[in-house]
């Protein structure tokens, strides 16, 4: 990439972020952050009881959010004025939400319904009662045990401070720290008479329960120090999935020195 080149992307990437303000600048620091969907796996396991009851069954739920993983990696890039021919760049990368990383569904009471052991539908909202799944039969409630597994985005939002530790010649060091944020998970479990639900005599009975609260977040701790090229040079970040790919635009923070005052 050419000086002049790379002059057009800061300024590009510099006027995009002060217009939509997703990169703030602290004495020290930059922080960032993107909205992108996170890949996730939510299981989940419900016991029944009192099916014949009015106004209808208890069910007792539970589960786990398995995470598609999260990572930062940090783009160094010299030469902004064109001085040299040639571009010196190096790369960093840290995962900081391991794929796979769980986060519980506490145990708690699902009371309503209709009584005279309903047929029972599961299905997984977003926190604005978007659908995140489609509906999932589960079966009668004498049944008594129902287990689920769902696989779905959910928007989420990235949030990283990045400061230097060293910007001297020979290298570059920086550390980073940041949170998740979720925009939460529901389930609507719907009680119906019938195993028909769009028949004209079907009464059936939807009831919401909450199992990721919104704005519920993951925190990282600072990640031990990431090492670039020294100089001084221009610091990008980019936010990368659990498999290192890609999944939001790189974020100018600013050169080396001014991430260490």
């Amino acid at each position: 990439m050419t000086g002049e080149n790379l002059m057009k992307k800061i300024f590009g990437a510099s006027l995009i972020l002060l217009c939509i303000g997703l990169v703030s600048v602290a004495q020290g620091s930059s922080t960032v952050s993107a909205a992108f969907e996170m890949p996730v796996n939510i299981q989940t396991s419900m016991s029944t009881s009192g099916c014949s009851n009015s106004p209808g069954p208890t069910i007792t739920l539970q589960g786990a959010l398995s995470l598609g993983g999260m990572g930062v990696k940090l783009l160094f890039e010299n030469n902004v004025k064109g001085t040299h021919t040639y571009t010196v760049e190096s790369t960093a990368s840290a995962t900081v939400i391991p794929q796979g990383q769980s986060i519980q569904i506490p145990k708690q009471p699902v009371l309503g319904g209709v009584g005279g052991n309903p047929y029972i539908w599961i299905q997984f909202m977003d926190g604005h009662d978007n659908p995140l799944s489609s509906m999932n039969f589960l079966g009668r409630c004498v049944q008594g045990l129902f287990t689920t597994s769902a696989d779905f985005t959910l928007p989420s939002t990235a949030m990283a401070q990045v400061s230097a530790a060293d910007c001297s010649n020979t290298g570059s060091h920086i550390t980073l720290s940041g949170q998740l944020s979720l925009s939460g998970i529901k389930a609507n479990l719907i009680f119906a008479n019938s195993v028909n639900l769009v028949h004209e005599n079907t009464q059936s009975t939807t009831v919401s329960v909450v199992l990721i609260p919104a704005g519920q977040t993951i925190s990282f701790a600072k990640q031990p120090s990431l090492g670039g090229v020294g100089g001084n040079p221009w610091i990008f970040l980019q936010f990368t999935d659990g498999k290192g790919n890609t999944m939001s635009g790189s974020f100018l923070m600013g050169r080396c020195v001014q991430l260490s005052r």
